[in-house]
């Protein structure tokens, strides 16, 4: 039914945004959620840019939300009780060094499903993938991509429209989801 409150603080932030005219797209589990694999979380993640974030600040923290410490990316939905984990354009998943994948443009990539952006699946498990290649405890962004191969029957193939630097990880994790659990 989607009705708890970590879906709440994700709608109510879309609102907000979509309201500022502010560019966005959910990441994180929601996402993988809405890309067909039921992944339970405890916050929401969003892709925006350094801009945007700043101006939403701006504007909003004190009135429904709080940054989660000083200096902080990210921030709490106070009426839901939800962290909102941030994802900044331009900078780099996993350890955070300079890699072929980054965060990219949140227009460039986002689908949308019931008038919520969403992170596409090809830019979800790019980015799950050069995640878990560059820090080793993210290791459920692996799992996810095993997941979302599985849920989404994606071929071998699909790695061919990847971004070369997480090819080789695609086709070991597309491997993993082929093996049958049931014993």
């Amino acid at each position: 039914m989607e009705r708890s409150p970590i879906h709440e603080a994700m709608r109510k932030l879309s609102s907000t945004l979509k309201d500022m005219n502010l560019s966005f797209a959910i990441a994180g589990a929601m996402a993988a959620n809405m890309h067909g694999h039921g992944r339970t979380t405890a916050d929401v993640n969003i892709l925006i840019g350094r801009d945007a974030l700043k101006r939403f600040k701006t504007e909003w923290i004190g009135r429904g939300w709080v940054d989660k410490f000083e200096g902080s990316k990210g921030f709490r939905d106070t009426l839901n009780n939800v962290d909102i984990d941030v994802l900044i354009v331009g900078e780099f998943p996993g350890d955070g060094l300079p890699k072929p994948v980054a965060f990219p443009e949140p227009d460039s990539i986002a689908v949308v499903s019931d008038e919520i952006p969403y992170v596409s699946l090809k830019t979800l498990i790019e980015l799950k993938l050069a995640s878990g290649m560059t820090a080793e405890h993210r290791i459920k962004d692996m799992a996810d991509v095993i997941e979302l191969v599985r849920v989404n029957e994606l071929s071998r193939s699909y790695a061919d429209e990847l971004d070369p630097y997480v090819r080789a990880k695609y086709q070991a994790m597309w491997r993993a989801a082929q093996v049958d659990e049931d014993y």
